[in-house]
């Protein structure tokens, strides 16, 4: 399948949403029938990819997962960035591993967004902190999946 536009992903099942940062790869997913999008974990990228992109595709395959939903990182001038280079280098590791859809979606402000559903419900700064990359994965998966079901 390798990279697709959002349209093009499985009309049904399950789908990955990935935060993807320097340090950490925040990590949601959907239900079968994509209406909610949960942050399931935020991975820990060490040194090296291979451990990371492990852990990815067990939560891809525990979940039954048909595709990746991608946050791309672009600057609110709409240029791509080092961060969005990042995010496209990460997808082609992705791809090498497995040849799974991906699309990317615009996460412009996805983490602004988390941090503010996070400091309404009143959450500490520690665990906004534990818990931010995947909350932002979540409201990057929720922006697709809405957008499929306003398309359906």
């Amino acid at each position: 399948m390798a990279l697709v536009s959002l349209h093009e992903l499985p009309p049904k099942g399950s789908l990955l949403g990935l935060d993807p940062g320097t340090k950490t790869i925040g990590v949601a997913g959907s239900d079968i029938g994509r209406m909610i999008a949960t942050g399931l974990e935020t991975i820990i990228r060490g040194k090296k990819l291979a451990p990371s992109l492990d852990r990815l595709f067990q939560l891809y395959d525990q979940r039954q997962s048909v595709g990746i939903v991608m946050g791309m990182p672009i600057n609110m001038d709409g240029t791509e960035g080092p961060r969005a280079q990042s995010a496209r280098s990460l997808v082609q590791n992705i791809l090498a591993r497995r040849d799974v859809p991906v699309a990317f979606w615009d996460e412009r402000l996805s983490t602004a967004g988390a941090e503010r559903a996070l400091l309404e419900a009143d959450t500490s700064r520690a665990r906004r902190e534990e818990v931010i990359d995947k909350v932002a994965a979540a409201w990057i998966l929720q922006g697709a999946i809405d957008r499929l079901n306003a398309h359906r």
